[in-house]
């Protein structure tokens, strides 16, 4: 796993479609960056799992960080940090891809996600 590109699973891909059509947001990395910061504000750590990143969405890490790159990196390194894993490029992009698909999952199966309105009081 690596930080230079984010790639996501068919089921992930799925569940942006629906929240797009939801929310009215047309970017996978602004949702995607969603998804993330709603995964790392929970403190358990995600149910370890291997994510098979088999859909046609893919995003480099710029696209997907923007201008905010300095800060989803410090927030994965204090992630790691805080689950015991050591701070490396492997770590940090397995990080990245289970907290961003458990996020994208959390919201996408969100009954009450209606709007943007109801993504912004998630997090």
């Amino acid at each position: 796993m690596s930080l230079e590109t984010v790639r996501l699973s068919q089921t992930a891909r799925d569940q942006l479609i629906r929240l797009k059509r939801v929310t009215g947001i047309q970017n996978w990395n602004v949702l995607c960056r969603w998804g993330l910061l709603v995964s790392l504000r929970d403190p358990s750590p995600p149910l370890v799992r291997e994510i098979i990143t088999d859909s046609n969405v893919e995003m480099t890490w710029r696209t997907f960080a923007g201008s905010y790159a300095e800060i989803y990196m410090a927030l994965l390194k204090l992630r790691c940090e805080r689950d015991g894993l050591e701070v490396s490029e492997q770590n940090l992009g397995y990080t990245l891809t289970v907290h961003l698909h458990r996020g994208i999952g959390f919201i996408a199966g969100r009954r009450d996600m209606k709007s943007v309105v109801d993504l912004v009081s998630l997090v």
